[in-house]
């Protein structure tokens, strides 16, 4: 079975904020390593969350300079964290990315 644009782009979606929020991928380089998608597609995903209502907010490393710091998920919205966590390996099988890591 085919997954449509609109399928794939949603659970992508959910798997990058699923990363983040477990602490597995918090930066755009550990999302790329985590499922091998490009570092593009990467931006364009974090930047689109928010059209899912999932509040997610880059926090700078106090003192640090050049951006450092990690992406962070405030608020999933009317999203089910704990459902996207119990069906995130599912999730990765199903985009063709790596398993995820174990936490």
């Amino acid at each position: 079975m085919s997954l449509s644009k609109t399928r794939t782009s949603f659970y992508r979606r959910l798997y990058v904020a699923y990363l983040i929020d477990s602490g597995l991928a918090t930066s755009v380089p550990a999302l790329v390593a985590a499922t091998g998608m490009p570092r593009r597609t990467a931006q364009d995903t974090l930047a689109a969350l928010s059209e899912l209502d999932i509040h997610c907010e880059f926090e700078q490393t106090p003192g640090a300079r050049h951006l450092s710091g990690r992406y962070v998920i405030h608020d999933w919205g009317p999203l089910s964290a704990e459902w996207i966590a119990t069906h995130a390996a599912a999730l990765a099988q199903t985009l063709g990315y790596p398993p995820p890591p174990a936490e």
